[in-house]
């Protein structure tokens, strides 16, 4: 943490220095050189970073006069050494602080989300069981047959080639290889294990509709934006081909 805070201050005294004069900020309100344009890209990815990861709130006028005050010998410092070492602990006591509470709140914001997605795809599966055409098998994955198809079914050391669309429980599309234009191999055991158990049951040819609960899916890890913790998971998944 001290680092983080650290690396931020030197990065941004950087930028201040190289875009202050000692009569105080030139303002831009055009970039004309390749070095004016790098220089304001640094800047705003410097402040952004700054902006989003700062854990306590910081003056950048006082923070540049400050800088300014430091760099040029005929400006007044409005603390000596010693009070400066004093606020700087304090800061970073304060700062330490602010930032585990953050780290708190996040972590308990995600376990009340992952919470809510358990919770909404245990009742949706218990639903979903009752509906006609949905098998239920001893893991908890459910499936509905869409088309049979009548070729071989792979096992656990074959790969497959397979046509698939991913929906969240919204009906939140994540992922489709039919709208790439453009199925997919792998082997059966590289996938989740829902998918590994379903396509050990599926004939080449076959079209299968998998409801698939968290455990069997990404569980409380999640996987990229779309897919929260302890998200269950719809595919409509087509086995072209056992290879």
């Amino acid at each position: 943490m001290k680092f983080l805070i650290a690396s931020f201050f030197l990065l941004f005294m950087g930028f201040a220095l190289q875009s202050c004069q000692s009569d105080g900020s030139k303002k831009v309100s055009r970039l004309d050189t390749f070095e004016q344009k790098y220089s304001y890209a640094l800047g705003l990815d410097v402040g952004e970073q700054f902006k989003n990861r700062m854990p306590l709130d910081v003056d950048i006028d006082v923070l540049i006069q400050g800088i300014l005050d430091t760099v040029y010998a005929d400006r007044q410092v409005l603390l000596d050494k010693n009070e400066t070492a004093e606020v700087l602990r304090e800061f970073r006591t304060k700062a330490n602080e602010a930032y585990q509470k953050k780290q708190a709140e996040q972590a308990a914001g995600k376990d009340s989300v992952a919470a809510t997605n358990l919770k909404e795809g245990r009742d949706f599966l218990e639903e979903n069981k009752k509906k006609e055409g949905v098998i239920t098998t001893e893991s908890g994955l459910q499936y509905m047959v869409l088309e049979e198809g009548d070729g071989p079914k792979p096992t656990r050391a074959n790969k497959v080639k397979v046509h698939y669309r991913g929906t969240l429980l919204n009906g939140q599309e994540f992922d489709s290889s039919y709208k790439r234009g453009n199925p997919i191999e792998f082997p059966v055991t590289g996938v989740i294990a829902g998918w590994t158990e379903a396509l050990q049951l599926m004939n080449t040819g076959s079209k299968y509709k998998l409801f698939i609960p968290a455990e069997l899916a990404y569980g409380a890890r999640g996987a990229g934006n779309d897919i929260g913790p302890n998200c269950a998971l719809i595919f409509e998944v087509e086995l072209l081909e056992v290879k």
